[in-house]
């Protein structure tokens, strides 16, 4: 064939969360080479990756030992399924540390694909638990607006944003909403975050009420929301809603696929805010993104009443064909390795600092910037047409996508998040502090860039925004 790979890429190629008609007409841009936090594309141009991926290349790019584990892995066993008490070495040994690694109380993990069907699993181990208990109204999972928790039927159903939602006929199963945490735009003005997190925790009682707890089998939540705006919990959170859960007996599921694995500069978001899950959901970090690759861990408690449940329907009827993948599961213990080895869950939390003080030093001030927030290596950078009064930008302007496109113009890839004027940074844990300042650097001359462009033109078109 005589196409470039960009030519039949946008022939041939259905891409996820793209604007379609854009990418038709446009050029997508092609990535051949990683190293470290760099990329290059087909082009020959590099770029600073402060993203990550999608926030799970934690180790970065180009680890040759990770690449040898997977092709000696592959040359001894390339693959063998898990159904029928069937295993292999690497599954065995992983999960032995996942479910070490994990926070106390932990017992068994679940190997699947994605963080979607993680979540998925999640879903239907909370409805097997209480069909086991002999509780079949108690399904309902809450959730909060903004979150996202993925893109399958029941993972989509559980994300908190309109675009997963609209035309998919979404959500399916029943999933009652909570206020997002986002302390900068939804609190009401003059409160303490500890006032705002006794105000969610009212709510949750609320809804708890309203619903009704007979109801309401599990809550799922991110302790930081990631793709749907990078909100750190506000003070006291996470120990106000946990005592509201267990007084009601709904179940605690921890959605880690981002957070853990050091990324917040902790092995787990659980064990930073001090969250006591029954579930937790993993992916992304685990394996670096080098091979496909999630977990749905599950306490002692809640695991002895999966198995019990054996007993009424003779065999445990969910899983996929690449569950406990061989390669996958070798590449994770090459990855954790990897981590542990070269102690990036401290350095997460230390150049996470250092970014924090950077952002907060050069970008915060910046006009257009109304409010940054971090953890670790996970930030988020929320833009204002006007800080006091706090003004919001007309959505028509995509003002994020502008800067994002500026930003990679000059070689740093971050990220507009859906449906708001929030920049996202999320580079891997191996990111270096002269890498920081240049990721500073780039990223306040693209909103240079982006605030000429809007001054030159007629009118902002701002207006005051209610959360």
């Amino acid at each position: 064939m005589n196409n470039t790979y960009a030519e039949m890429d946008r022939a041939y190629h259905l891409h996820p969360f793209t604007s379609l008609r854009a990418h038709a007409a446009g050029h997508p841009t092609v990535i051949v080479r990683g190293k470290g936090c760099r990329l290059w594309d087909s082009m020959g141009r590099e770029y600073l990756d402060a993203m990550a991926g999608l926030w799970c290349v934690n180790v970065g790019y180009g680890r040759r030992e990770i690449a040898a584990t997977m092709r000696e892995q592959a040359e001894k066993l390339a693959y063998y399924h898990a159904f029928a008490s069937m295993t292999s070495e690497a599954p065995a040994e992983l999960a032995e540390r996942v479910v070490t690694m994990a926070p106390s109380g932990f017992s068994k993990v679940f190997f699947g694909n994605s963080g979607s069907d993680a979540n998925d699993t999640a879903v239907k181990l909370v409805w097997y638990y209480n069909n086991t208990m002999g509780r079949p109204l108690k399904k309902k999972i809450l959730a909060r607006s903004r979150a996202y928790h993925g893109v399958t039927v029941a993972a989509g159903s559980l994300t908190g944003l309109d675009g997963v939602h609209e035309s998919f006929d979404l959500p399916l199963i029943e999933v009652p909403r909570l206020t997002t945490p986002h302390y900068y735009w939804v609190a009401d003005s003059g409160i303490s975050e500890t006032e705002f997190s006794e105000q969610l925790a009212q709510q949750l009682e609320s809804v708890i009420e309203q619903e009704g707890a007979e109801t309401i089998g599990a809550m799922i939540a991110e302790p930081v929301m990631g793709a749907g705006g990078v909100f750190v919990p506000p003070r006291g959170y996470f120990e106000l809603i946990q005592p509201i859960l267990k007084s009601n007996d709904i179940l605690l599921i921890a959605d880690e696929v981002i957070s853990g694995f050091g990324r917040l500069g902790a092995d787990f978001g659980s064990n930073l805010f001090q969250i006591e899950p029954d579930i937790m959901t993993i992916a992304k970090g685990l394996t670096s993104g080098y091979q496909p690759l999630s977990g749905c861990i599950v306490t002692d408690s809640v695991y002895e009443v999966i198995e019990r449940g054996s007993e009424r329907v003779g065999f445990f009827g969910h899983g996929y064909t690449y569950s406990a993948h061989p390669v996958a599961a070798a590449t994770a213990l090459i990855n954790l390795d990897i981590i542990e080895r070269e102690n990036l869950i401290n350095a997460s939390a230390e150049r996470g600092e250092y970014l924090n003080r950077q952002l907060n030093a050069k970008v915060a001030p910046h006009p257009l910037v109304g409010n940054v927030r971090s953890k670790g290596l996970i930030a988020g950078v929320e833009l204002v047409a006007k800080k006091t009064p706090r003004e919001s930008f007309d959505p028509q302007l995509e003002v994020a996508k502008r800067v994002y496109q500026a930003a990679l113009g000059r070689g740093l890839i971050t990220r507009a998040l859906q449906s708001s004027e929030i920049l996202a940074i999320s580079p891997p844990l191996v990111i270096s502090t002269t890498e920081i300042d240049e990721l500073i650097s780039k990223l306040t001359a693209a909103l240079d860039e982006v605030c000429g462009e809007l001054d030159s033109s007629s009118s902002s078109g701002a207006h005051s925004r209610v959360a």
